[in-house]
């Protein structure tokens, strides 16, 4: 206090008697998985879909991180974080650098070239170039000195669909693996023409990939007549699969992985896509998917804020997915969700539609849930917005299975979308059956924590107790109103306890100050029932 040696106003500044505890962020989700570009092991805060390209690169075919992530900020999430444990062959080969080109050595095609990509490991590959004959409407069309002359001679014929490049100058690019052809395309080396070779390959082909050779100092130009073997990496085995595990798991020294999230408090969800990814490609088995999504599970169960979405296996019928969660997996949690049947979106660049693992757009639709309706409601009977079909069509006596398993299904109904249709756990403990309400208490719990920091090392007595109380009963009550909390009253949603009681002398001694909050969380309507009978009586009111 402070000491007045002579009179006049003195002005003081003092605390107030109220500090409010105030709500945390409830949709904050963290993304694990590979990427082409971009820091490793480093959680890196995301807010937009742009962001995420300028750090982690654009969509790439063997990889379900970008989409899923474009596919939660279209459900409406908000910020999350993005994990990379590597680049995006899940073999490991591509973990320094950039995926765009596979680890696998590249061979000289003229002045271009060729490598195999991550998916031709473990495969006999090679690269059939032929120059494609020319015809008299090209040798009209060679004459010309650029793509627009090109275009103009062979207009003469009243030729509007053929490529702008004389058909000399094309050639027959042919992908053989395990002695057979898989891919063909018609390319060019000219790069005006809109069948070039680089992008022509980059964009269709599976198994290799093509780049202009510029430290040869060759000219662009392919082979009249070459077949080409091309060297591929190892087909993925024991040693690739245990690192792809470990770098999903991480190791808390160095806070990489799933451990490096341990230092993120406020990810309320975590999401690992490119696990499916990892299993397509062969780097991983069921029971490496089965460990790390263990490892998912225990990661959220350590910290007590945050659940994991899983996905299931691909190409699972609606009975496989219920005896892997029931006996080949068996996961029993109440910090994780599993999610059925694979969505079917639109790739942003080339428009076509492909099957995806649900959980990136699930998280979206969590985030826009809470801030449409709040953590209380059940994140469920909600549209998945970019999704154009379904993987399975789920019916309801399949779902009768699945849903008393835990398993949330992904329906679609006649005039209403895809919606998502189930809201539970993995737990067996009826108390923590619903996910609303294990995140309801995973946000009263954590907004509790952060507003009551203030109270450590204060005179513990019955003023701070009483303070306690009221700043709680204030937080709860608002909780209370927004529907949260079951009760007509505030007295029957929750109560707060914090008084001589709970903190009897002993427990004051060491140290300690007791405070008991107990809530009666709202559950959802799961099951409606109407129960119509037939009345007779004429002129009954039905009172």
């Amino acid at each position: 206090m402070a000491t007045y040696l002579s009179p006049g106003v003195f002005v003081e500044e003092t605390e107030g008697g109220s500090r409010p505890v105030e709500g945390v962020a409830t949709a904050v989700a963290a993304f694990v998985g590979f990427a082409e570009q971009g820091p490793l092991n480093e959680p890196v805060r995301i807010t937009n879909w742009s962001q995420f390209a300028k750090n982690f690169g654009d969509f790439q075919e063997d990889s379900y991180l970008a989409h899923s992530v474009y596919g939660y900020f279209a459900n409406g999430g908000g910020t999350c974080y993005v994990v990379r444990v590597g680049g995006q062959s899940a073999g490991g080969d591509a973990v320094e650098g950039s995926a765009s080109v596979s680890a696998a050595p590249a061979q000289v095609l003229g002045g271009f070239r060729v490598a195999a990509l991550p998916a031709a490991a473990g495969r006999d590959l090679s690269v059939d170039v032929q120059r494609k004959p020319a015809d008299p409407k090209a040798k009209r069309a060679a004459g010309a000195t650029s793509a627009a002359d090109k275009a103009k001679a062979a207009s003469k014929d009243g030729d509007d669909g053929a490529p702008d490049t004389a058909a000399g100058d094309l050639f027959t690019f042919a992908v053989k693996v395990d002695g057979t052809t898989a891919e063909t395309f018609d390319v060019s080396a000219d790069k005006a023409s809109p069948v070039y070779v680089v992008t022509q390959v980059k964009e269709r082909s599976k198994f290799v990939t093509v780049d202009e050779a510029r430290t040869t100092g060759a000219a662009l130009a392919l082979p009249d007549s070459t077949t080409l073997a091309l060297p591929a990496e190892p087909a993925a085995a024991g040693v690739a699969t245990q690192d792809v595990v470990g770098r999903y798991v991480g190791k808390v020294n160095d806070r990489s992985g799933l451990s490096g999230l341990e230092a993120i408090d406020d990810v309320t969800m975590v999401v690992a896509p490119d696990l499916m990814a990892a299993y397509e490609r062969g780097a991983v088995s069921r029971e490496q998917v089965k460990a790390i999504q263990l490892a998912m599970i225990n990661h959220c169960e350590n910290m007590a804020n945050r659940m994991a979405i899983l996905d299931p296996l691909p190409d699972m019928g609606p009975s496989e997915v219920y005896e892997w969660r029931q006996n080949e997996a068996g996961f029993d949690s109440k910090y994780a969700a599993l999610y059925y049947p694979w969505v079917q979106v639109a790739d942003p660049v080339s428009g076509k539609g492909f099957l995806m693992p649900p959980s990136g757009h699930v998280a979206g639709l969590w985030a826009r849930n809470d801030e449409a309706r709040g953590v209380h409601k059940a994140p469920a009977n909600e549209v998945v917005r970019g999704a154009l079909d379904l993987g399975v069509q789920v019916t309801k006596g399949e779902q009768e299975q699945l849903n008393p398993a835990g398993v949330n299904c992904i329906r679609s109904f006649p005039g209403r979308g895809i919606r998502v249709w189930g809201a539970r756990t993995l737990s067996s403990d009826p108390a923590w059956r619903y996910l609303n309400v294990r995140r309801l208490f995973n946000y009263l719990e954590e907004s509790v924590y952060l507003g009551s920091q203030w109270v450590v090392f204060e005179p513990n007595d019955e003023r701070l107790w009483a303070t306690v109380r009221r700043n709680i009963t204030a937080f709860l009550t608002n909780e209370w109103r927004s529907g949260a909390l079951f009760g007509s009253t505030p007295e029957e949603a929750f109560y707060v306890k914090c008084d001589a009681e709970t903190n009897p002398p002993e427990v004051i001694d060491a140290g300690q100050i007791i405070c008991e909050i107990g809530v009666a969380p709202v559950k959802p309507a799961e099951f409606v029932v109407f129960r119509i009978a037939q009345d007779s009586a004429s002129g009954s009111s039905g009172e």
